[in-house]
């Protein structure tokens, strides 16, 4: 599992240090992409008890403060991730739902050149590529 500082991060964004959001933050950063119920799972592992609403207020909040992503792929419910503020886009596979992360272009990055940007200051774009994975393709 990935190692994290999760109070200083907390600390960084001023919020209160508690056992629910630093057992969220762990339970984040060693399932990238995991679902809130996923995340509610690894989180109750540790802590034993925790409910499904402190959960998801814990992701509210860290989504909300920017240590935490939210991405919400068609068809499927939010996962969260750890990784932010890279603009980094996704690759999903059509077969078994597996989530890859892809960095974005490196040097001009088209994804930011929208074709009419109505006047709008863009900073992000959102790209998510769909396909099937090796181990849902047929041999």
């Amino acid at each position: 599992m990935q190692q994290i500082d999760t109070h200083q991060m907390l600390r960084d964004k001023s919020l209160r240090v508690t056992r629910p959001r630093t057992a969220v933050l762990r339970a984040v950063a060693g399932n990238p992409h995991a679902d809130a119920d996923t995340v509610a799972r690894h989180a109750r592992a540790e802590l034993g008890t925790v409910s499904t609403q402190a959960v998801y207020d814990v992701l509210r909040v860290l989504t909300e403060t920017g240590i935490v992503r939210r991405i919400e792929p068609a068809g499927s419910p939010a996962r969260f991730e750890l990784r932010v503020g890279d603009n980094h886009h996704h690759v999903i596979c059509r077969g078994c739902g597996r989530i890859a992360d892809v960095d974005c272009a490196v040097g001009h990055t088209p994804c930011l050149t929208a074709s009419d940007s109505h006047g709008f200051e863009i900073d992000e774009a959102e790209v998510t590529y769909w396909g099937i994975c090796p181990s849902c393709r047929p041999a």
